[in-house]
């Protein structure tokens, strides 16, 4: 558990620098990858919170 918080964590931090990239440079290659990094982190941020919560539940 402690291994996927730091995955997470690492994957909004490389998001997170993919936009301050594009801030500096303006190019929107940084921007598209910051966005796609960013969906699929909350996607598993989501999934990692409802395997908690089912595992709670039942």
């Amino acid at each position: 558990m402690l291994l996927f918080r730091w995955l997470i964590l690492l994957c909004l931090l490389a998001a997170g620098v993919s936009f301050a990239f594009y801030a500096a440079t303006g190019q929107p290659r940084y921007r598209h990858f910051g966005w796609v990094v960013l969906k699929w982190t909350i996607l598993a941020a989501l999934g990692f919170f409802a395997v908690l919560i089912a595992e709670r539940v039942l």
